[in-house]
């Protein structure tokens, strides 16, 4: 069964930029690093375009695939009926840069904080919205679903009880022409 994409998540390029900011900024406050900030970021410019590069975040009729990482990749499929909350976050230096953190937590989720944070999505609002739409779609399907399942679970029960009625009814005929 193939879940077809309702709508994909682009990130903003400018997420390089915050983290070669926040590069710096970690770089001076350790007085030690100081000589080497033009190294760390080259090595974040070089890094930071790769990680960006691979990571996604889609959106399908029944979950929310996210995938991240380089070295070590990461796929988190978080299905739409446990999420319970979609935040949606900016700190000062990330509106300066114009960017927003996309948080999700689930039902279930052991541990404070979100499940998958992603930083940079472009028009996270709008992204926002379209799994909120979603899961509120998903969750007025499911009494009909259940419904329907009831019904032919139902149908199916009273078509034995009818099959079972029916061989009583011969056996019965039977023993009465024995008689």
């Amino acid at each position: 069964m193939s879940n077809p994409i309702l709508k994909s998540a682009s990130f903003d390029p400018k997420v390089k930029q915050y983290w070669m900011t926040m590069a710096c900024f970690f770089s001076a406050v350790a007085l030690v690093t100081i000589p080497f900030i033009p190294v760390v970021l080259i090595i974040v410019w070089l890094v930071a375009g790769k990680i960006l590069a691979a990571m996604s975040a889609q959106l399908l009729t029944q979950k929310l695939v996210v995938k991240r990482g380089i070295l070590f990749k990461e796929e988190k499929s978080i299905p739409l009926e446990k999420i319970t909350d979609v935040g949606l976050s900016q700190g000062p230096l990330m509106r300066f840069f114009g960017l927003y953190r996309l948080s999700f937590e689930t039902a279930g989720q052991s541990g404070h904080g979100a499940l998958v944070s992603l930083l940079g999505v472009e028009n996270a609002s709008e992204f926002r919205e379209a799994i909120l739409e979603q899961k509120d779609n998903l969750v007025a399907q499911a009494p009909k679903v259940q419904e329907l399942a009831e019904d032919h679970l139902n149908q199916a029960l009273l078509a034995r009880l009818v099959e079972v009625v029916e061989r009583i009814d011969t056996r019965l005929a039977s023993l009465e022409a024995k008689r």
